[in-house]
């Protein structure tokens, strides 16, 4: 799925990327030192702290232009519950209000007390192109409160979704978005970055702690 894009991820946002990225840098550095001369501990610490710093401040502004999904503006569970709003069943049955629910990192449904289980993974699973989706389907052993429920969802679920997309755990079933082409090449492009910017640090790094 392609995603228009929204606002800029902002500085905060790029400056923990900076730091990270540096710190990535700094735990390969000390790992050199420890192993060129393992009684710098001075040395040690400053490699811990520097890069990280350094990497929040040349690589923070550049970082924070980024712009983030459209869709991550939203509030997924408002939009999840609008979604389904139609496959209410009244009080004391299954509703949005009280059946749909989220975890501040994917929306929850949760299947039982509800009749219609395919027309609800239908609508849901558009959902999972924004973030994970659970479905809420109880552990499926005979003491259960629905024991053939998680059985019934699996199966439907299977029927839609590829592997590499649906985890199971001990009472969910849960649907993970799939990641952009656009996504994916700035990820392959980070990561080569890296492998190819690492070793040259590292070796000249390696030159320098000799002397």
């Amino acid at each position: 799925m392609n995603v228009e894009e929204g606002e800029p991820v902002g500085l905060s946002t790029g400056l923990q990327a900076g730091a990270f990225l540096g710190l990535y840098l700094g735990f390969s550095l000390s790992v050199i030192s420890v192993l060129t001369d393992p009684t710098q501990l001075a040395r040690l610490g400053g490699l811990m702290c520097t890069p990280p710093l350094v990497g929040a401040v040349l690589l923070g502004p550049f970082l924070a232009r980024r712009r983030k999904p459209v869709d991550l503006g939203k509030r997924p569970l408002e939009h999840a519950r609008e979604t389904l709003q139609s496959f209410n069943e009244g009080q004391g049955k299954w509703r949005v209000l009280s059946h749909v629910k989220s975890d501040g990192m994917s929306i929850r449904i949760d299947m039982h007390d509800l009749t219609n289980l395919a027309g609800v993974i239908d609508a849901a699973l558009p959902l999972a192109d924004l973030c994970s989706v659970k479905f809420i389907v109880g552990r499926g052993v005979q003491n259960s409160r629905q024991p053939h429920l998680r059985k019934q969802v699996l199966g439907l679920v299977e029927e839609r979704v590829p592997l590499t997309r649906r985890k199971r755990t001990a009472k969910s079933i849960e649907i993970s978005p799939v990641p952009t082409v656009k996504y994916v090449n700035q990820q392959q492009k980070i990561n080569r970055a890296l492998m190819i910017l690492l070793p040259i640090f590292s070796f000249f790094a390696w030159l320098e702690m000799r002397n």
